[in-house]
């Protein structure tokens, strides 16, 4: 039997959604063992002078613990 462990972690890209989710699980990947997946919990995006600057996710992440 395996427990997990959900946290929830904000990633950013300025060019979309897509790659900030990517580029989140991959640097929770460097911190945290075991990551097995994640979802998007929330999406927004950052404005500047009337145009998007940068696309943000809220991932929660799921990782298993170590026995």
């Amino acid at each position: 039997m395996s427990v997990a462990r959900v946290t929830e972690i904000i990633a950013s890209s300025k060019e979309r959604f897509e790659d900030a989710t990517r580029k989140g699980i991959k640097r929770a990947s460097k911190t945290l063992k075991g990551v097995s997946g994640a979802w998007v919990k929330d999406q927004r995006v950052i404005c500047e002078n009337g145009k998007v600057s940068e696309f943000r996710v809220v991932l929660k992440v799921t990782f298993v613990l170590e026995a």
